[in-house]
Formats: C-alpha cells, structure tokens, sequence
C-alpha cells in the first residue's frame, strides 16, 4: 500500500469517528430495497456496511421490500401481477406468494448476507411476536356524484395499525441485528401485505430511532432543472410536494420521511442506493450520497 493510499484511509477514519461517537448507542431504521437488493456486489456492501455498524456500536434495524421477486414467482405460475395505483392487487392465492417470498426467500438471503460478513442477523416476519398489526387498506376514487365515491378492493393490502417493538428491543440489546419482511396480520387473523417504506417509517416513529434512511434508484430529491437536494426541512419538502417539483414514485418515499421527522425521528434520509456503500457514506461522512430530511 502506497503512503498516499493510507493517508486516504486514514482521512476516512478521522472522519467517520465523530459521527461514530454521535450515533454509537442509537437505532437507525433501513429500508432495503432496489437495486441494492439485486446487484451482488451492492447487495455484499450493504451487509458489510450494515455489520460494520453493529461493531462500533450503532444499531441498524432492516426492513426490506421485495416487489420484483414476488412478480417472478407470481408468472411462474402464470398468474398477472395487477397494480392499482402503484399497490399490488392481492388475493388470497398472491397472498401465500407474497409470504413465501417476502417472509422466507428475500428476508432468509438478506440474514444469510449479514451472517457471512460476520454479523448476527435474525429474520422476522410482521406477524412474528405480533410485531405488526395491520388494518385493510381501501382505495377510494372520485365519481361524477361526489357524495358517492368509488370503494376499490385490492385485496390483502395493509396499513400499519400499530407495531410491538418489544421484540425488536430484545434482538437489539442481544446485539442481533433484526432484518424485518413488511407482511402484519389483522383482527380478522388475515395477513397482509404492506408497504416496506411506510413500515420502515413506522418503526422508526415507534423506536424513536435516530435516523431513518430510505433506499432508492435514484440520486435524492431533485429539484425542477434535476439538481440534487441535499438538505430540506419539513416545510422545504411539503412546498416541493405542493408545487410539483417532488412527484411520482418519490412523492410516498417523501411524505414517508416527513411522517417520520413529525413523529419523533431526529432526520430520514432518501439514499442513492445505487452507490457502493450509501449507507455508511450518508452516515459516517461530510458529503452524503442523498437527500437529508429533517423537522
């Protein structure tokens, strides 16, 4: 190693060691997903970031999603995946799909991940120690006769009703690291499918986590000519959702992190997770590869 090589990664060390000392002892809430989830070498950084964490003293808690993987499964039985407003149409037999891949699949690869870079990750589904009660989310749509609006069923789709965290705060003071699949149950006893941001949001509100960070295919909140956002706070963000400029598949990821600031959680994070190691360059550096949302 060159002398010029080691005083970058001395520089790199000197660094991190404040933000090392402000985070050591805090949870921060993930929500694993995208392209990070499917490139191997993505998907070997994360677990070492996430490992890495662990070790000086920070306490990562996983939520991961699964979309593409349960439509590959749901067209090898040759069943169509139909979307409604961007959620996934779930009958009883896409439920069961939704299980098996999300609960066993996805969550068992993400905790084998961790192990091997030497970790102690342990697997959970929503439904495990009744850690996510969900309730039936309804759609509704505007008709010609506004006192009359359309209710559309979409299935076995939920809504956070309220989470038990005591499950969770004893993996995590048994220095585990928890990796959460986003299915809860209901009153009725059904299952449900819910969306990992918002239960990755939840969590975190009901953790008081530092942090929450959010992973995307994309650099960040962007403004109208395209330029990165680094920083906003809660007021920036709902101006940019009022005007237009934070719209389509960010607009949930951003109401999402403001849900978060205004229920407790110090800042959200909308992370590019296309980039080796985003987790710990937005945590542990100056610079940060995302969007920094706080109250």
């Amino acid at each position: 190693m060159s002398v010029n090589n080691a005083a970058n990664i001395a520089h790199v060390l000197t660094e991190a060691l404040p933000y090392i000392k402000r985070y050591r002892g805090k949870t921060i809430v993930i929500k694993y997903g995208g392209n990070a989830m499917v490139d191997e070498s993505l998907k070997n950084g994360f677990a070492r970031d996430v490992v890495l964490m662990k070790l000086v003293g920070i306490n990562p808690v996983v939520v991961h999603g699964g979309g593409p993987q349960i439509g590959k499964h749901l067209e090898k039985l040759g069943k169509p995946s139909r979307f409604v407003e961007g959620l996934r149409v779930t009958d009883s037999e896409t439920m069961d799909v939704v299980e098996m891949v999300l609960g066993g699949l996805v969550n068992k690869e993400i905790v084998n991940l961790i192990n091997r870079q030497g970790g102690s990750a342990v697997g959970l589904s929503g439904k495990d120690g009744d850690l996510i009660r969900a309730r039936k989310l309804t759609l509704t749509r505007n008709t010609p006769e506004p006192d009359a609006p359309e209710i559309i069923d979409i299935g076995h789709v939920g809504e956070v009703a309220s989470i038990d965290a005591s499950v969770i705060n004893m993996l995590v003071s048994g220095d585990f690291i928890p990796v959460i699949a986003p299915v809860g149950v209901g009153e009725d006893g059904q299952s449900y499918n819910i969306n990992a941001d918002l239960v990755a949001g939840k969590l975190a509100e009901t953790l008081r986590a530092e942090k929450l960070m959010l992973l995307t295919n994309t650099a960040g909140v962007l403004d109208k000519q395209g330029k990165l956002l680094a920083r906003l706070n809660a007021k920036q963000a709902s101006t940019l959702i009022e005007d237009g400029t934070i719209y389509g598949g960010m607009l949930p990821k951003v109401r999402c992190a403001l849900d978060a600031v205004q229920g407790g959680v110090a800042a959200a994070h909308i992370v590019d997770g296309r980039v080796p190691h985003a987790v710990l360059l937005e945590l542990l550096t100056d610079q940060g590869v995302g969007t920094l949302i706080e109250g």
